[in-house]
């Protein structure tokens, strides 16, 4: 059934709420679960009801779908307190966590530095969220550890996906964007990991097609996977959610959310983008924006610095992909093709 239904107190009492990827360690050495509401809000089923209901509570028509998305995730849920990420997210958050705030909510400020090379202010964060919880970073830092063992899972379908090709697109992201969260407890993540690869090893590769990056804010459009699957295409590269899962293992929490590039500055991630693009073999990019989104300004920059033929999606509200979204992809396929035969 589709929809969102609230929370029991016991349950609201013990869950945090979350608007993007933060040391999640912290929240489960405290013993609470943490609770994406991006991935909440696009597997509700009533997303654009959703997005109605965030305007009709005073977002404007001319703002980000992901946040009118969480917040109203966050009201149907129940919630009683939220993470908000002050610097390194969405320049919108302020007032969405101000919206929420004004809702009853407690608000739990977090801020990532500008750059990741300041560890001394990362540090400073991550004591003052840890003290905010009720918990350590010594805790937070055995919860690595223990984290450490299920991130390498979602590391294994990201490589089934892009090297062996007996996982699709789809599935590659839902297990990385999942990291966001581990959908609030890692250890179902962790058995719904181990069962998807052990499926692969009764699948037959799958054939040869266009291999495709994804890079940019997670997609708000559904369908967007078997999309481009259907027509010869395959994503083997999806940069923000290969970072929810902490792609680079690192001894320490402090290292380890420094190297995590989504909340810094465009360069921190192109130099990802680029060694993972020619990692993979990608023959093209597909760059996402969100309407109303800043980060749409970060597209001149990307194509400045990638050496690969690029599409700019730009989308705004939930729901399927928009005829002339398909024939902008269509045309784009169609032309990385004829390069691919040409060679």
């Amino acid at each position: 059934m589709s929809g969102i239904a609230p929370l029991s107190p016991i349950e609201a009492a013990r869950t945090v709420g979350l608007s993007t990827t933060i040391p999640v360690e912290v929240i489960f050495a405290a013993g609470l679960r943490p609770l994406d509401l991006n991935n909440i809000f696009i597997t509700s089923g009533i997303t654009a009801d959703l997005v109605e209901q965030a305007e009709r509570e005073g977002f404007p028509r001319n703002s980000c779908a992901w946040n009118k998305g969480v917040y109203a995730a966050a009201r149907g849920l129940g919630l009683t307190r939220m993470v908000g990420v002050t610097q390194g997210d969405c320049s919108n958050t302020h007032a969405t966590m101000e919206m929420l705030q004004a809702a009853g909510l407690r608000i739990i400020p977090f801020a990532f530095p500008y750059q990741p090379e300041d560890a001394e202010l990362l540090s400073l964060s991550f004591r003052r969220f840890a003290e905010a919880l009720g918990t350590t970073l010594e805790e937070a830092g055995e919860w690595k550890r223990r984290l450490d063992a299920v991130r390498a899972l979602a590391h294994r379908i990201d490589e089934l996906c892009w090297r062996d090709g007996r996982v699709s697109g789809a599935e590659q992201h839902l297990f990385l964007i999942s990291c966001s969260d581990f959908f609030g407890d890692a250890q179902e993540y962790g058995r719904r990991a181990e069962a998807l690869i052990a499926q692969t090893r009764s699948r037959a590769p799958m054939p040869q097609m266009i291999r495709l990056a994804l890079v940019g804010i997670p997609p708000i459009v559904e369908g967007l996977f078997d999309f481009l699957e259907k027509r010869g295409a395959r994503i083997v590269y999806n940069e923000i959610p290969r970072q929810f899962a902490m792609p680079d293992p690192t001894r320490s929490l402090i290292e380890q959310y420094s190297r995590y590039t989504y909340p810094y500055d465009i360069f921190h991630r192109l130099d990802d983008i680029r060694a993972q693009l020619k990692l993979r073999h990608v023959d093209g990019v597909i760059h996402y924006v969100q309407s109303f989104c800043f980060r749409q300004v970060q597209d001149a920059i990307l194509r400045k610095n990638i050496d690969l033929p690029i599409l700019t999606l730009e989308c705004d509200r939930p729901g399927p992909i928009e005829m002339s979204a398909e024939t902008r992809l269509e045309a784009f396929l169609e032309m990385l093709q004829g390069g691919l035969t040409s060679e």
